[in-house]
């Protein structure tokens, strides 16, 4: 696999509107100090919360970000870069496993779009209903480095469109990449033909995390959805 140099700015990733809104507990309080302890009980159960804390099994805690002490040298985007890799799904994605989560990120807003629609369609199938709409934002980073880059393996079985047979090939070969020291991987988009993709095995080569646009996905009866802005 060849090694390819990535020196971008403003990588996109989406997320939904509704984990891009200050927290949710803040409008239950009067003052911060109140706000503080509503932190601390929420933050026996929150995912991320612990492990900035105490660190998981497959995450050591001093590879998260941080905020500052100091309110006005915080940075953006700790919380979610931070949640990426702590918030995770039972079965895992395509280059991670359920214990420890990765930064999945595209070139392209377009290319973005289409990979969390298809999984947003994919819940609605479980269902049997595609109806509605979901509004995501923008978090833009910048990398630099050199990175694996599966391009020129198009039919490499981590690529495979089948959930059930490219995700245990991609979080075998993303576990095989981290062990050699690679912190990130260059793809092609497995939803979106042409599209390039990339996947951060590391916190702290997620840089500059900033908010962009909005789109909203609408589904209307069938699973071909649209994308429109704001």
């Amino acid at each position: 696999m060849k090694l390819t140099p990535v020196n971008d700015r403003a990588l996109v990733r989406l997320i939904p509107a509704t984990r891009h809104k200050p927290p949710v507990l803040r409008g239950l309080v009067d003052t911060d100090a109140e706000a503080e302890v509503l932190a601390e009980l929420e933050g026996r159960t929150s995912a991320r919360l612990i492990a900035e804390r105490d660190g998981s099994a497959a995450l050591d805690r001093r590879e998260l970000a941080f905020a500052r002490r100091t309110r006005d040298l915080r940075l953006y985007g700790e919380a979610h870069v931070n949640a990426a890799f702590t918030y995770t799904r039972a079965t895992g994605n395509r280059f991670n496993g359920p214990g420890r989560g990765a930064w999945y990120c595209a070139w392209e807003t377009l290319t973005a779009a289409t990979e969390v629609g298809f999984h947003r369609t994919r819940e609605l199938g479980f269902v049997g209903r595609f109806e509605g709409q979901v509004r995501h934002v923008e978090l833009l980073a910048d990398f630099i480095g050199d990175f694996p880059d599966l391009r020129d393996t198009p039919d490499h079985p981590a690529l495979d469109p089948e959930v059930t047979v490219g995700y245990a090939v991609g979080q075998a070969l993303a576990g095989e990449l981290r062990a050699e020291g690679h912190r990130g991987l260059v793809y092609p988009s497995v939803r979106h033909p042409g599209g390039r993709c990339f996947v951060a095995f590391d916190p702290g080569i997620v840089q500059n995390v900033r908010p962009g646009a909005s789109w909203t996905l609408e589904w209307r009866g069938t699973p071909a959805f649209s994308i429109v802005s704001g």
